[in-house]
């Protein structure tokens, strides 16, 4: 097996930096040490096989993406991501493992959904990964197959109040898809709209000719997503089932989460990155029809609100327990362009699975967190939160040697033609300048990302059988 030694970086953890010495034999991570230290021998760097100099840099764990998805059917096309390639960006920016949802339709098993997933990812991933499932018809077979789910590491499942008539629950189907997993102990994971309502203000919209990307926003209002928050929170303490509210936009929606987690209930928020730095008016509502490559759901919130310095604060308070991407990425052409003329036939997504972990170390550089929040928020409590931990999320011995070098002096320009590994035709987050650059990435010991080479390999990332979360109250 080879050894490799990391020397001369400062270590970051969630609850503190240190400048620190790893030694990595294999695939995991066998000792931290202090600079110097003779613990395992005089020179370890003369032992090692591969001695990677981190001086003046941070060593990080690889980031963990909880919310991704791949290959994934919707709007009548599918996302331009396979797992391939998308677990390639993933690697690029210093993302070591993600979590990718397994679609239910109505009429099928779930435990066939899970099955055609692994055929989809088996061989075909840059990073290791695991799988949450959408339960997209809530019956006595569907709750019955949740065990069977859990047993084979997956071990959170995600309901709607969104999308009428593809993914949508009632509360009667909530209500029963938490009293089950309650009594898994598994986590429920919910897209927190009222559907209902938002379809309404969509055909009104489209009626007086409101029919721009930018209406996409406006049909889906910041109450829409405080109503349907409440209502999840209250059916969960309800049930006692620990709830994971996802992709939270709106900063009263995150009041909620705040007021339960006060109160002590098993309650969690996740943010993406284009909450905190897009908006409705700067990108959604650009001219023509440019705003449908920030369509997504929840959609992007006005910055005159006030809702992206509202979820800054929520991440230092912790009220906001991760940062995921949803990524879910379409092309332009032959995918958003379906919309033209009807914002509600935009497929809804934005690709950022490449860029998370350098966006969110500007809210480092800028004050909005700190260094540990970063790496806590990033890393850490997604692999707490989805069982993962202490085999991921933290450089520790016993862990897996998923490890970023991450340069806060480097620079990193966002953009086609620059560091853009998506399969998309734009990217997101162009002209973005970071002040911060992903040096190098080890995947379970294995140098897959280094001095702008990739040197990774289709197949080399492997399922995680997941726990129960290691993160509730």
């Amino acid at each position: 097996m080879t050894r490799t030694f990391i020397h001369g970086g400062t270590v970051v953890s969630a609850t503190g930096s240190q400048p620190l010495d790893v030694l990595v034999d294999g695939e995991t991570v066998v000792a931290v040490l202090h600079p110097g230290s003779t613990a395992l021998g005089a020179d370890l760097a003369a032992a090692a096989d591969r001695v990677l100099d981190a001086t003046g840099k941070y060593v990080i764990p690889g980031g963990v993406d909880g919310h991704t998805h791949m290959q994934m059917p919707f709007g009548g096309t599918e996302a331009s991501d396979t797992f391939a390639t998308g677990t390639r960006a993933a690697a690029w920016g210093g993302t070591t493992t993600i979590v990718d949802f397994v679609v239910q339709k109505p009429g099928e098993r779930v435990q066939d959904t899970l099955g055609s997933w692994h055929q989809k990812a088996a061989g075909q991933c840059a990073v290791d990964y695991g799988f949450h499932q959408i339960i997209g018809e809530v019956d006595d077979e569907s709750l019955k197959g949740m065990s069977e789910l859990v047993a084979e590491g997956v071990t959170s499942f995600k309901l709607f109040m969104a999308y009428p008539g593809v993914f949508y629950s009632t509360d009667g189907q909530i209500l029963r898809a938490m009293q089950s997993a309650a009594g898994l102990g598994a986590l429920l994971m919910m897209h927190a709209e009222n559907g209902i309502a938002i379809d309404v203000l969509v055909e009104q919209a489209l009626a007086r000719g409101d029919t721009a990307p930018y209406f996409h926003g406006t049909t889906r209002p910041w109450q829409m997503e405080e109503e349907a928050t409440h209502r999840a929170i209250m059916l969960a303490q309800l049930t006692g089932a620990p709830l994971y509210v996802v992709h939270v936009s709106a900063g009263q929606a995150l009041a909620q989460i705040a007021t339960a987690r006060d109160a002590g209930q098993n309650v969690f928020g996740e943010t993406c990155p284009q909450y905190l730095y897009l908006s409705l008016e700067e990108h959604l509502a650009a001219p023509g029809f440019e705003g449908a490559k920030w369509v997504c759901s929840t959609p992007l919130r006005s910055r005159a609100e006030g809702h992206q310095e509202e979820l800054w604060r929520y991440l230092r308070t912790g009220d906001v327990a991760t940062v995921s991407t949803d990524h879910c990425p379409f092309c332009m052409k032959d995918q958003k362009d379906m919309g033209i003329g009807d914002f509600s036939k935009i497929p809804n997504g934005i690709g950022g699975v490449e860029h998370r972990m350098d966006l969110m170390f500007q809210g480092v550089q800028s004050g909005q967190i700190s260094l540990e929040r970063w790496v806590e928020v990033c890393c850490t409590t997604p692999a707490r939160m989805f069982g993962m931990y202490p085999r991921k999320g933290v450089i520790s011995p016993g862990a897996d040697a998923d490890i970023v070098i991450y340069d806060p002096r480097g620079h990193t320009s966002i953009g086609l033609g620059k560091t853009h590994h998506m399969n998309m035709d734009y990217s997101a987050y162009e002209g973005f300048e970071i002040d911060g650059h992903v040096d190098t990435v080890l995947s379970r010991g294995r140098v897959i990302v280094d001095d702008g080479a990739y040197l990774g390999s289709i197949g080399h990332g492997r399922f995680v059988k997941r726990q129960l979360s290691q993160n509730l109250i």
